[in-house]
């Protein structure tokens, strides 16, 4: 077999698919909000948005390379591996631009062959499903972002010394399990996925044989799904090098580190820590933007409640719902139908996290709204909710 075609740097269109990328996903009005101090005054409503939301640079250039694939492949079958990104709304344009999904009810990869091209997302794919693309000779288009392939740097270096990955983030998470395979690629390496600090306090107590620990069969269980083939925790949890999701929230990651830290550290002394425990950062620097933006809005502005918007299985979003939550009332809204009425919000629960409806949201008189997105939420759709909003609250109809 010859060596793959895949494309890694765009596809030389991107000239071409600026037009309809402005067209699709840009917001004037957005534009002049930052412009004016990101502030928005109309009638009862100020708004304040946060210095950074929305689109990064790597969903930016995920969703830019879709645009060029189609564009460049118009006689070709093109498909995505699943969501691009985690916004429906930016997943159904780009079957609208005849992209079809692999995770889609009735389509297969079985079909998959020299003819097609395959679109990588931002998230990474497995080691094994690119091999698999591979050897069925499509052409690859590759927009795994930069922050989670240095990620799998870290993973690949921590299991070539013989260091467990421990993986602050959701095992079902296709960026998750993309990084775990890269952590087992490197033989004999091994991985672990905590979800929270309740999760890894579990693990740090079996490491530091703390009585409450679970036993090995209790924590194996728990972790079932969640640990590399073979894992056995007397063995692969005497070297540890931590990592994470790149959308966690960062003061949890580096609160996790810690705990991984200070449990090495009472299980082998203090004399065999930087031999045992490993950590670094992974935490990508636009979500680390956006969580510091709405942590600077929430402490210049006081704020009746806060509207973040994103799809709800997107992980950047949902921490910025959690930081906003914290302190004040805030709706995470999926997209602008969110908001029903101004009596009335569909938004997915913080607590809960389930979608609810909640009436009797908007309070009466002068109202200051703080707004963030998440990463994968083009500014076009953070119009329309403020529009939305603005009617709602000075009751135009």
């Amino acid at each position: 077999m010859g060596t793959p075609v895949i494309f890694r740097k765009g596809l030389d269109l991107k000239h071409e698919v600026a037009g309809v990328l402005a067209e699709s996903y840009h917001s004037a009005l957005v534009r002049q909000i930052k412009d004016s101090d990101y502030r928005h005054v109309s009638g009862r409503l100020t708004l304040h948005l946060a210095r950074e939301f929305g689109f990064c640079y790597g969903v930016d250039r995920a969703v830019d390379y879709a645009y060029q694939a189609r564009r460049r492949f118009p006689d070709r079958e093109v498909y995505l591996t699943g969501e691009i990104i985690h916004n429906p709304h930016v997943n159904d344009q780009l079957r609208a631009q005849g992209i079809r999904f692999l995770s889609d009810p009735g389509v297969s990869r079985d079909v998959l062959g020299r003819d097609h091209v395959v679109i990588l997302p931002a998230f990474g794919v497995t080691v094994a499903e690119l091999a698999d693309f591979v050897s069925r000779g499509c052409t690859l288009v590759d927009t795994t972002c930069g922050s989670v392939l240095n990620v799998w740097k870290n993973v690949k270096r921590y299991a070539q010394d013989g260091f467990t990955s421990v993986i602050h983030g959701k095992y079902w998470h296709e960026e998750t399990q993309a990084t775990a395979s890269q952590a087992v690629q490197a033989r004999p390496g091994h991985y672990l996925v905590v979800l929270d600090r309740a999760e890894a306090n579990l693990v740090c107590d079996y490491i530091r044989r703390a009585p409450s620990a679970p036993n090995r069969a209790e924590l194996l269980e728990r972790f079932r799904p969640a640990v590399s083939p073979g894992f056995d925790p007397d063995e692969h949890l005497q070297y540890v090098g931590c990592a994470n999701q790149t959308t966690m929230l960062s003061s949890e990651s580096l609160a996790i580190g810690e705990m991984f830290r200070v449990a090495m550290r009472e299980r082998y002394g203090e004399d065999d820590e930087a031999s045992r425990f490993r950590a670094f950062d992974t935490i990508c620097s636009a979500t680390q933007d956006r969580q510091d933006a709405i942590a600077r809005l929430l402490g210049e502005h006081t704020l009746d409640l806060a509207l973040v918007i994103g799809g709800y299985n997107s992980s950047n979003t949902c921490n910025l719902a959690r930081m906003c939550a914290d302190r004040i009332p805030t709706y995470h809204i999926a997209d602008p139908d969110g908001l029903v009425s101004a009596t009335t919000i569909r938004h997915r629960s913080v607590v809960s996290r389930s979608e609810t409806m909640t009436d009797g949201w908007l309070p009466p008189g002068p109202l200051t709204v703080g707004l963030t997105s998440g990463a994968s939420t083009p500014d076009n759709l953070v119009e329309a909710a403020i529009l939305k909003l603005d009617s709602f609250v000075n009751g135009v109809t």
